[in-house]
């Protein structure tokens, strides 16, 4: 890649380096800069200034016509870094730093003037808004996708009744759509978790400088509008010390992929040969070193093995916060690793899961046969005496002993005689065996959020109206 602009030596030089007689040494120059991690801002960085340098040509802080040229070479640096013709320059301390000096190369002295009534304090604080707010709207659509694939599976599964769980032990049954809409329900709470923290962010600090704003007549609400923020962050001590939108969405980061990752333990389980619920794609899966016949669910195991990851990056920006004086303190040029590790990690995720889940087969037979044992029907004959009007804590202990009887003589409840529901009690007629078939209990739980077709079908449309309002 060519590097046209890069830096004269003057103007690659800290921004700070006035006050000092002797410069830093080379190990601790390498060790306080951040340009590796913070480049990815580049196209904010240069967003913010045109907006700031517009502002000060307005209010006359700078003339306007060396407004123009600054924006003017903003928008000439912003184009060559999108399309390859110039490189960032990594001897530069951050990425302020050398976008500033690209510019007064470019444009002589006017470039230098960019810099006036703000801080790279107010600057970084901009920089990460302005980045979650062009980033997370990616995440949200790729969220949006998986809910309506969790949806269009389901769609095809109304039907198709498996066991549901507590404490991993049978409990009653339900469909694998139900289950399905189960998963899609979290990522739906993960999608307007995000939106709530796009707004926010949806305040500029620009102005605040490096922590009391500038005695020069800034227009910060002008340059907050032309950014498209619904307004300033009202204290310039909290607009550069907040961290607070790292933490969020980090939060917002973590939740998802604890989603993922309980969806992919399932899914380890269910592709199990114990269980053999679910089939992945050849595509999704690789084999072993040793031995031939295994198909592992290495992606799934991936995503459940990363989620660490994304705590940690979590828990790390808390523990970086939880000291710090008001106002800017250098510990918080760690925020930005952390937030992009766990927003990277998360997408990826996101987008695996989506193709692997989109490409398996699912053992609906499989998952239909393993309902017969278990006794997850016992339920439906206590509700059954419930609706004869027997007390629930005296049904649960009639049905409580049909599970007894069933059990000592190795059958299914749906198997005993009629003469062993009588001796529980006398008011179980012939008629509770077609209460108690698999798809009786399913459709009898025909209540909001219940696993009957009727209600499951409702849910996947909801689920499909969301994903079309939010897109």
């Amino acid at each position: 890649m060519e590097s046209h602009g890069a830096l004269t030596s003057d103007n690659r030089a800290a921004l700070w380096k006035g006050r000092f007689s002797e410069g830093p040494d080379a190990e601790a120059v390498a060790f306080e800069t951040s340009i590796h991690v913070d480049e990815r801002m580049a196209l904010d960085d240069i967003y913010g200034s045109k907006a700031h340098a517009r502002m000060l040509g307005e209010t006359g802080i700078i003339p306007l016509s060396e407004a123009d040229k600054i924006v003017a070479g903003l928008d000439s640096i912003s184009k060559d870094l999108e399309e390859g013709r110039l490189s960032i320059d990594y001897s530069a301390e951050d990425i302020h730093s050398f976008i500033e000096g690209v510019l007064t190369d470019r444009i002589g002295e006017p470039g230098k003037k960019i810099h006036t009534g703000r801080s790279r304090n107010d600057q970084i604080a901009l920089d990460e808004r302005l980045y979650l707010r062009r980033c997370i709207p990616d995440l949200k659509n790729r969220l949006l996708t998986l809910i309506d694939t969790l949806a269009s599976i389901a769609d095809f599964h109304t039907g198709d009744i498996m066991p549901g769980f507590t404490h991993m032990q049978h409990a009653q049954p339900v469909t694998l759509a139900h289950h399905l809409c189960a998963w899609a329900w979290m990522l739906v709470r993960d999608t307007e978790r995000l939106s709530d923290g796009l707004k926010r962010i949806s305040l500029s600090p620009l102005g605040a400088g490096a922590l009391a704003g500038s005695s020069l007549p800034l227009n910060r609400e002008s340059a907050a509008k032309d950014m498209g923020f619904d307004n300033v962050v009202q204290n310039s001590l909290d607009a550069v010390s907040d961290r607070d939108y790292c933490i969020e969405f980090a939060s917002c980061f973590a939740l998802i992929q604890m989603h993922l990752s309980r969806f992919c333990e399932e899914i380890i389980i269910w592709a199990s040969t114990e269980f053999s619920f679910i089939e992945l794609s050849e595509r999704w899966s690789t084999g072993s070193s040793i031995m031939p016949q295994k198909k592992n669910p290495d992606f799934a195991e991936l995503i459940r093995g990363r989620t660490g990851k994304v705590y940690g990056s979590l828990v790390a920006l808390l523990t970086m916060m939880k000291g710090l004086p008001l106002s800017y303190n250098r510990d918080m040029q760690e925020d930005k690793e952390s937030l992009f590790d766990s927003y990277d990690t998360v997408i990826s995720c996101v987008n695996v899961f989506t193709k692997m889940i989109s490409s398996a087969k699912w053992n609906c037979d499989t998952m239909s046969s393993s309902c017969d044992g278990g006794y997850l029907n016992a339920t439906d004959i206590a509700e059954y005496l419930v609706k004869k009007g027997m007390p629930f804590r005296t049904a649960h202990g009639v049905a409580a002993k049909a599970v007894r009887i069933a059990i000592e003589k190795q059958r299914r409840l749906e198997d005993l005689d009629i003469s062993d529901f009588k001796s529980c009690s006398d008011l179980i007629s012939e008629d509770i065996y077609s209460r108690i078939t698999k798809d009786a209990c399913v459709n009898a739980r025909n209540l909001t959020g219940g696993p009957s077709s009727e209600r499951v079908k409702e849910q996947i449309l909801l689920l499909k109206e969301f994903v079309r309002q939010k897109r």
